[in-house]
């Protein structure tokens, strides 16, 4: 195991943001949906896919702020906003 799989504060922003999202898909595929990582732009933009149950939730715009922004913000200085794409 490399040292960003055992610790999300290791690596490079991308390595880092990879991880928490990893870690969080767990929680949102126990209600039914799923979250891809798609890309982290120069700007600071991690930008993510929704799937599943998340695709036309009303809470899942709720979900990216609150839930998945605000993680990665904690972890990733570096990460700026949390962007669904279609």
């Amino acid at each position: 195991m490399s040292d960003t799989e055992n610790n999300p504060t290791a690596g490079t922003p991308r390595d880092k943001i990879i991880q928490v999202i990893n870690e969080l898909r767990t929680y949102i595929q126990q209600d039914g949906g799923d979250l891809e990582f798609i890309d982290f732009t120069d700007e600071g933009i991690v930008k993510v896919r929704l799937h599943g149950a998340c695709v036309g939730c009303p809470g899942a715009a709720m979900t990216l702020k609150n839930g998945v922004e605000a993680r990665l913000k904690q972890i990733v200085p570096e990460v700026v906003a949390v962007e669904k794409v279609d």
